[in-house]
């Protein structure tokens, strides 16, 4: 049987519950709650399926990855969208952050074939607030009113994490730590 995973980093606690306050706010009102159903992330590895006689070797792989990597600072500044219904936490420039992605996207399609399909695209990291289920007019709404709204979290990325889809929602599966230098 084939389950959904995904590969992001989450940012502590603490920015969590704030990012979920906004997300809670959208929410209630402009009838948007898509993602609530995970918790906040910036997504290296969008979903996936995968059998689960395949999980352990994604699980030990990830954590060969993890090793080879050192924490670093990510900084979410101001909001930006994905038209016509995505709002979401930008993210300042990161060089780390990139060549993470591109480690971690060839280290996947080379050793387990788990291609990103989106790998077309160029690598936008972001944290969504508001999903797919804003309706166009709600969405220009919402930007109206947030897209001057300023906003600043910093925070360590200190682990690779794997969530598993449950059929309801998205929970943590594993983390993979970032060894201290």
């Amino acid at each position: 049987m084939n389950q959904r995973f995904f590969i992001a980093l989450l940012p502590p606690d603490s920015i969590q519950n704030e990012v979920r306050q906004i997300q809670s706010n959208f929410e209630a009102r402009y009838s948007s709650k898509a993602t609530l159903k995970a918790p906040p992330h910036i997504t290296l590895i969008p979903p996936f399926e995968l059998s689960s006689d395949r999980l352990e070797p994604l699980q030990i792989e990830l954590e060969k990855f993890a090793k080879t990597r050192s924490p670093f600072t990510i900084n979410l500044s101001g909001f930006a969208t994905f038209p016509p219904r995505v709002i979401y936490l930008d993210i300042v420039p990161n060089p780390v952050l990139l060549n993470l992605y591109l480690d971690i996207a060839a280290t996947l399609a080379n050793n387990l074939d788990i291609f990103d399909p989106y790998a077309s695209r160029p690598f936008v990291p972001h944290m969504t607030v508001v999903l797919r289920d804003l309706t166009p007019e709600n969405f220009e709404l919402a930007w109206a009113e947030f897209r001057d709204h300023q906003i600043n979290f910093e925070f360590e990325a200190i682990n690779l994490t794997l969530l598993a889809h449950d059929e309801q929602k998205w929970n943590v599966q594993s983390n993979f730590a970032f060894p201290e230098n």
